[in-house]
């Protein structure tokens, strides 16, 4: 049940300095396409509000921190290679990104809202280039490359004749089940765009064009971020964007991972998703540094409510993924685990999963085994098919004691 998210965009357009500032981890940055030329895989953090203020306990996490009641449990991001222009047919690093952008279940489009970038990643001057050119050509990059794949031996299909429409799905999610697709994304696009198996000759290319779009964007979703938001004139593009029917959020990675290495230094109390900090040892910092903090604080901060790093990474989870949190406890007294750990751990899971499904998250054996869970809360029992909700907290009675 684990979420992967793609961090994805042209090159040169912040995409690495983002991973960095998610992640903390020190991958290649420079001002020059294709800086990024394999994966970067990493842990990120969504943060929540602990439930341990709600219940009245001192929490002592294991998977996850949890400072003043913030929760930051840990998620997988990934970093792809730059898109360039016509990269569905092999330019640049193409199907190297495509193949890489397609194992996530979601993606971040990091969009240089400034047009400082022109369409392969180069310099510009800032306001020359339209981002919104950057977001029609990477959502035509991704359709034309599945169309490819979906059109691999499509002779073979057309020469069948009569074919069954569980048969033509079952074809298609053949040639897409390397792209994490469900078979059930492609069965409900089908049928809502009425393409009938037996007039299949007839499919126009637009028609699967517009079945591919379909699916890759409902199984594949995606936010903007439109980063830069610093430079003049980034706010009216991100406007644009919005109104185009996006959903934006302005950030700034550069100015998260100052923030995130000046608290690594003990320089700020600086905590990812806050709106403001403190500096801690003045004394530390030189003039330049000072004026840069002070920068961030008045041009980002407080304009924007936070460097928008967090807000999109909460983003992915939480509204394109559907995701939920919830708190396994062992002891339903004091919510603790079997060493006497309030609140170990925090689980991210789809909304819409069992008391099962958490089980078999925790441990396969424990999930074979499943008896019953408990609500820790209410301390009522329920059954395997209980469908969790966000905050809940719950023991899991097992035959298996592994885990």
């Amino acid at each position: 049940m684990k979420r992967l998210v793609g961090i994805v965009g042209k090159p040169n357009v912040g995409k690495s300095t983002f991973f960095t500032a998610a992640t903390m981890i020190s991958v290649p940055v420079a001002a020059y396409p294709f800086t990024t030329i394999k994966p970067n895989h990493g842990v990120g953090y969504v943060r929540v509000k602990c439930i341990c203020k709600e219940i009245g306990v001192k929490d002592d996490p294991v998977n996850s921190t949890c400072i003043n009641g913030t929760r930051m449990i840990p998620i997988e991001l990934i970093d792809c290679a730059g898109l360039v222009p016509d990269a569905w047919k092999g330019k640049g690093l193409g199907n190297k990104f495509l193949d890489e952008i397609m194992t996530a279940d979601a993606l971040i489009h990091v969009v240089d809202a400034s047009g400082a970038t022109d369409v392969e990643g180069k310099i510009c001057p800032a306001g020359t280039h339209d981002p919104m050119k950057d977001i029609k050509f990477l959502d035509r990059e991704l359709d034309m490359w599945m169309l490819r794949i979906l059109k691999r031996d499509w002779d073979k299909i057309l020469r069948k004749g009569k074919i069954g429409i569980d048969e033509l799905i079952d074809s298609f999610a053949d040639r897409l089940s390397g792209l994490a697709i469900r078979r059930s994304s492609i069965e409900n696009e089908v049928r809502k765009l009425r393409l009938m198996p037996e007039n299949i000759s007839s499919w126009s290319e637009e028609n699967l064009i517009t079945l591919i779009h379909n699916i890759r964007t409902s199984s594949k979703p995606m936010i903007i971020a439109a980063n830069k938001i610093d430079v003049s004139g980034s706010m009216d593009n991100v406007s644009r964007i919005e109104k185009s029917g996006h959903v934006t959020i302005p950030c700034s990675a550069e100015a998260e991972l100052a923030l995130r290495r000046s608290r690594q230094k003990n320089l700020t109390n600086y905590e990812p998703g806050n709106d403001k900090f403190n500096i801690l040892n003045k004394e530390k910092l030189n003039l330049e540094q000072l004026q840069g903090l002070q920068k961030i604080s008045d041009e980002i901060l407080l304009k924007i409510g936070s460097t928008g790093i967090q807000n999109a990474i909460n983003f992915a989870f939480f509204k394109l993924l559907n995701m939920i949190t919830v708190y396994p406890v062992e002891n339903i007294e004091n919510f603790s685990d079997h060493k006497g750990r309030v609140l170990p751990d925090a689980y991210l899971i789809p909304y819409g999963a069992t008391a099962k499904d958490l089980a078999s998250m925790i441990h396969t054996e424990i999930g074979k085994g499943f008896l019953y869970a408990t609500d820790a809360r209410t301390k009522m029992r329920v059954g395997e098919d209980y469908k969790l909700k966000d905050n809940d907290l719950v023991s899991i009675t097992s035959t298996s004691k592994r885990g």
